[in-house]
């Protein structure tokens, strides 16, 4: 029934190795972490929600190089928040240098591997994520991007989810119709706009209780708690 099943990458497929997507792996090597400590979550979570700001001028980033940059203006804009740290520029280029250029930033999800390693033989798999270009470095090092036929990230195309030029563009490079593809996210947001295209969609809700809710309450989408559940839920029970 199905030729090919995109993925969110972002929570779906991956998860950041430290608990939060903006901090690096090597960020409290850089930052003193008794000093960053000195703030409290509601004044960091602010610097995070100011330093977002960034993120929005930048709709476009085509390389690693553009991606670099962004980044420094975020981490140069997040630092600025937390002025007590007194954060020099080479401080903030090398938390940058570690967000974009470290590849283990980022592990996959037991039930990713699972399902892709499950599902590969039998249906083609492809990725259509809110991201930057860094993000193929994370596949490549984790040894899954062969795995995927299609890899396209949002901010290469400058555009962001939920618009649906996205999932076209995936579409478009495996030469398939909506009607033949599965779109898995944990965005109902996104998903309601795949599902305006006309892909069939499952929203992964991995909580136990948000799951309940969303089984109760979702007639648009199909909900899954894992990723396990997807070969059974497309017919290839049997893979």
């Amino acid at each position: 029934m199905y030729k090919t099943i995109l993925f969110e990458a972002h929570r779906v497929l991956v998860r950041p190795v430290t608990g939060h997507w903006f901090i690096p792996p090597r960020f409290f090597e850089i930052i003193p972490s008794r000093g960053f400590d000195t703030y409290h979550d509601i004044e960091r979570n602010a610097a995070f929600a100011q330093a977002a700001e960034v993120l929005a001028d930048y709709p476009v980033v085509q390389t690693k190089e553009d991606e670099l940059q962004l980044f420094i203006e975020y981490y140069r804009m997040f630092f600025a928040c937390l002025p007590r740290l007194q954060i020099t520029n080479r401080q903030i280029e090398a938390v940058a240098a570690d967000m974009v250029n470290n590849p283990g930033k980022f592990e996959f999800l037991p039930d990713a591997m699972e399902a892709i390693n499950r599902l590969e033989s039998c249906v083609k798999l492809a990725v259509a994520a809110d991201s930057w270009p860094s993000l193929e470095d994370v596949f490549q090092h984790a040894g899954m991007r062969h795995h995927f036929s299609s890899f396209v990230i949002s901010t290469q195309l400058g555009l962001a989810k939920p618009d649906p030029r996205l999932f076209q563009a995936a579409l478009h490079e495996l030469n398939i119709s909506p009607r033949e593809a599965l779109y898995v996210d944990d965005s109902k947001t996104n998903c309601d706009a795949a599902h305006g295209m006309g892909l069939r969609t499952a929203l992964l809700r991995r909580d136990g209780l948000e799951y309940v809710i969303a089984r109760l309450t979702c007639r648009t989408h199909m909900v899954i708690r894992s990723l396990r559940e997807l070969p059974e839920l497309i017919g290839f029970d049997r893979v």
